[in-house]
């Protein structure tokens, strides 16, 4: 699973917010985070520049790195 949501949150942002940073729908956020759909590494590259432009660095492999259980 994508870790689109531990980012998202990160950003204090919500599903919409983000959604429309990315040029996305809500459901397609939503659809990230749950792992009901992968990320297209073309919304992972807009993720990275959106990470860019508020100072933050981000790359594929946080987008796409497993979450682990504690």
């Amino acid at each position: 699973m994508n870790k689109i949501l531990e980012i998202r949150t990160n950003f204090g942002l919500s599903q919409r917010a983000l959604a429309d940073a990315l040029a996305l729908s809500q459901g397609n956020v939503s659809h990230y985070e749950c792992g009901r759909q992968e990320v297209p590494p073309d919304v992972a590259r807009r993720l990275i520049s959106f990470a860019e432009s508020r100072g933050v660095a981000l790359t594929f492999d946080d987008i796409y790195a497993q979450k682990t259980s504690a």
